[in-house]
């Protein structure tokens, strides 16, 4: 019952701040009403959920999805669910295209973590920042089955739209709506400069 009240909840907050606006940055013209639509489809690979969604209609989020969106990217350890910054949809359904495969399924690794989950992953893992975004809910960790993580990270970084992290042995990139940035976590020199 918490879990669906948290979900209307997050619903109602997307409208109210999203549901109206128009999109800033967009690459593609679209009309605001009966404009293109915006797919993700997704797997969560922690909680072996799947979620095939239109999130967005030309300029317009629309809140429900948004809201399924903000739930499936939930904090699996704890449940915790936060409403993340939309532009990371817009991110994920470019980089889909950027690789050639605009209908292709995306890998979660991690989406939202509160901020005791992450101190918790920090004190084991390595690579995890202090001050991630993913306690902001800006920031999603995949990779795309079929897709070479490499290729990924440089489709990601092509679209110069926030951050981008390469975890080659961990087999994931990072993305989120921060600034334009990169790195490559425990690389050799090869795979810092892409070749």
């Amino acid at each position: 019952m918490r879990r669906t009240a948290t979900g209307i909840i997050v619903g109602l907050i997307a409208f109210a701040c999203f549901g109206r606006s128009a999109l800033a940055g967009n690459s593609g013209s679209v009309k605001a009403s009966g404009g293109q639509s915006y797919r993700l489809s997704l797997y969560n690979t922690h909680t072996g959920e799947r979620l095939d969604v239109v999130y967005r209609r030309g300029s317009e989020y629309i809140p429900a999805a948004v809201a399924k969106l903000d739930y499936f990217l939930r904090d699996h350890w704890t449940g915790e669910v936060r409403h993340f910054d939309p532009r990371i949809y817009d991110i994920l359904n470019e980089l889909t295209a950027a690789v050639g495969r605009p209908d292709g399924e995306i890998d979660i690794v991690c989406g939202y973590r509160s901020s005791r989950s992450n101190a918790e992953l920090r004190a084991r893992t390595a690579g995890v920042a202090k001050n991630s975004l993913h306690i902001q809910a800006e920031a999603i960790d995949l990779r795309m089955p079929g897709v070479k993580t490499e290729e990924l990270r440089r489709a990601a970084l092509s679209l110069r739209r926030g951050g981008v992290g390469y975890y080659p042995h961990s087999d994931f990139i990072h993305v989120d709506t921060g600034r334009v940035r990169q790195w490559c976590f425990d690389c050799t020199p090869a795979q810092m400069s892409g070749d």
